[in-house]
């Protein structure tokens, strides 16, 4: 699957931030513009609700085929997402500071459509680089399935109205893995960390922000409660982390894979690919596991082949690779020592340091 790009990201920043402007437009000529405007929007919405449903799944379709998956735009939904988890948060406090500095107050449904387009954004943003690096005869499909769902969920409004933003601490919680989801691509992108540093910092923030979900879904009214929430918030901590290998490394995929028993060392090009081998040829020329591995640009990061046998790990090899290459950081090993019984099934694991799956090589080995 292809990424798209657009020359520039002016076009979804627009789009993002659209009724933001306009709010802000109503906001300053307040006085000038009596409360028909808000609440011909509201009536519009009111009569209207399919009209409206069906204009927020055009946007999220547009979403999916128009966001600009550079580096500005990156940087862009990282800090969109945490200010509007800030305005989530504290949305009270600001609807009745408007309405003191402005004399009116801000329609609950207008900001929650404000909500839904960042979700949109957000998700749409991060699906492409989820569904490139997802391995999908693995444990990864569960949670690139769940994004996938929660995609859908924020482009359908009854599901997303109804079913979501009615149950504050489930709406929050979406709020959090989205925005746990955009760190994941976007830290590797904008700080050129690795991929276990942007995994434990895209985590500790999402533990540290499912904090207040867990005590809203608790209703927190007495002290001795909140050790409660604080063990639960751990608990999602080491769950996270646990699971970790569930998680596909959002910027990193294999672009070429090859094992195959000669190799082109001036070159670096691997000979032709081979699905099954004999014990013979095995123990006479060794083997190579040949990858290209595309990452960002400035990022440098350890990854290992390990070699299994039967699914027993047999070998571990590290390999240091730098991004920026379109075609993929090219790495290899060369195994030459097997153990005595090597005939069944062979597996190639493409590993972060972390423990995420990049990708699988199989092959088989022949009597």
């Amino acid at each position: 699957m292809r990424m798209l790009h657009v020359p520039s990201i002016v076009a979804p920043i627009i789009r993002l931030l659209s009724f933001y402007s306009a709010t802000l437009v109503i906001m300053s000529h307040w006085k000038s513009y009596p409360s028909r405007l808000v609440s011909l929007a509201v009536t519009i919405i009111n009569r209207y609700p399919r009209l409206v449903a069906l204009a927020g799944f055009i946007s999220g379709v547009c979403s999916f085929l128009l966001v600009d998956r550079q580096h500005g735009f990156a940087k862009v939904m990282a800090v969109v997402m945490l200010a509007s988890w800030l305005w989530l948060m504290l949305e009270n406090v600001l609807r009745k500071w408007v309405t003191r500095r402005f004399g009116w107050s801000v329609p609950p449904g207008l900001l929650r459509y404000a909500t839904q387009m960042i979700h949109q954004e957000s998700l749409f943003f991060v699906l492409p680089f989820f569904f490139i690096t997802t391995t999908w005869n693995s444990g990864q499909v569960v949670f690139t399935g769940l994004l996938a769902t929660m995609a859908l969920i924020s482009i359908t409004d009854p599901l997303y109205y109804k079913a979501l933003t009615a149950r504050r601490w489930v709406f929050l919680g979406y709020h959090t893995l989205t925005l746990f989801a955009v760190l994941l691509t976007a830290l590797p992108i904008i700080l050129h960390l690795t991929t276990p540093e942007s995994y434990k910092l895209a985590l500790g923030v999402a533990v540290l922000l499912s904090f207040p979900s867990i005590a809203v879904a608790l209703s927190i009214k007495r002290g001795w409660q909140w050790p409660m929430v604080l063990a639960l918030t751990l608990a999602i901590g080491g769950f996270g982390w646990i699971m970790r290998a569930w998680v596909p490394p959002a910027t990193l995929w294999l672009t070429d894979v090859a094992i195959t028993s000669q190799f082109d060392n001036q070159a670096r090009e691997p000979g032709k690919s081979l699905k099954e081998i004999s014990e013979a040829q095995l123990r006479s020329q060794g083997l190579y596991a040949y990858t290209a591995i595309n990452a960002p640009r400035g990022l440098s990061e350890r990854i290992y082949h390990v070699w299994r046998h039967d699914g027993r790990e047999v070998d571990r090899i590290p390999l240091n690779i730098s991004g920026g290459r379109e075609a993929g950081y090219r790495a290899w090993t060369h195994k030459r020592n097997f153990p005595g019984q090597v005939e069944g099934r062979w597996q190639v694991q493409v590993v972060t340091e972390a423990g995420q799956l990049i990708g699988t090589l199989r092959f088989k080995v022949t009597e």
